[in-house]
């Protein structure tokens, strides 16, 4: 193919001087990717090591060990939901104050939606992780700082990936649950970028296949990174597709995103 830029693709900041060479890096990030696991831990055990969200509010004199017990029995008697959500509807709290109680429980800020921009944000990252997830990109604030909201645990491998991706510091908080779920209609209803899903059985094979979309997308630049089992990949096809702020994209337009697993998909 004589007529391609051999200036392109750029794969992390490197350029594919050939297939092999891109291949070569390729792998490299992979393996960097796959690291030792510990970033994964919070897709399996979210409560490890910390306070159950009733004991901190207990401790912090929010409610009363009756108003406790009563939440936990209905819990119990229901099989079901969520301590905060049964402290609301049978104990009366506000909703605040639970939101207040997870913010000392994950030791993180309560996030305002102030600035929230969905159509914006919702080009941060693909929608099949913010849906997965339970997560909000919610606003960037000078420049440099992403903010990341939860409604009622944090995901440390999500924000780790982001800011990768993004070029961005990641900052992540809880939100109140109510304004939380009006903010995430609102992120659905605005454009992702267009993503695709692919499987395949093995590294090798996730190596060749991310190798052979830049040799044919030929990007001016591209990154992988992991959020749990999953491998993100995200392509921009011209340079008009930045931003400016950080690496998030302007538009949905001239840039792509594909999320590949290996093996068979939880």
């Amino acid at each position: 193919m004589p007529w391609r830029n051999r200036r392109r693709p750029i794969f992390e900041g490197q350029w594919g001087c050939s297939a092999r060479c891109l291949q070569a890096v390729v792998r490299k990030a992979l393996r960097r990717e796959r690291g030792d696991g510990s970033i994964l831990l919070d897709a399996n055990e979210p409560h490890r090591h910390r306070v159950p969200l009733g004991l901190v509010m207990l401790a912090q004199g929010w409610i009363t060990h009756s108003q406790l017990r009563r939440a936990l029995n209905a819990q119990r008697a229901h099989g079901e939901g969520r301590i905060g959500d049964w402290l609301v509807q049978e104990c009366g709290i506000d909703q605040e104050q639970i939101t207040r109680g997870l913010s000392a429980q994950w030791s993180c800020p309560v996030l305002p939606l102030d600035g929230f921009a969905p159509a914006a944000m919702a080009l941060t990252m693909p929608r099949l992780f913010v849906e997965e997830l339970g997560l909000l990109p919610l606003r960037v604030a000078g420049s440099r700082i992403l903010y990341l909201a939860f409604k009622d645990r944090l995901h440390a491998s999500a924000a780790f990936a982001v800011e990768q991706m993004s070029d961005l510091r990641v900052e992540s908080g809880i939100t109140d649950g109510r304004q939380f779920d009006a903010a995430r209609k609102r992120l659905f209803e605005s454009q992702f970028v267009t993503a695709k899903q692919e499987n395949v059985i093995d590294t090798d094979t996730l190596a060749a296949k991310i190798t052979a979309t830049l040799e044919q997308t030929q990007p001016v630049g591209s990154r992988i990174v992991r959020i749990h089992q999953s491998y993100w990949l995200r392509t921009w096809l011209e340079s008009g597709a930045y931003s400016g702020i950080g690496s998030l994209p302007a538009t949905g337009e001239d840039v792509a995103d594909t999320v590949f697993t290996i093996g068979s998909r939880a």
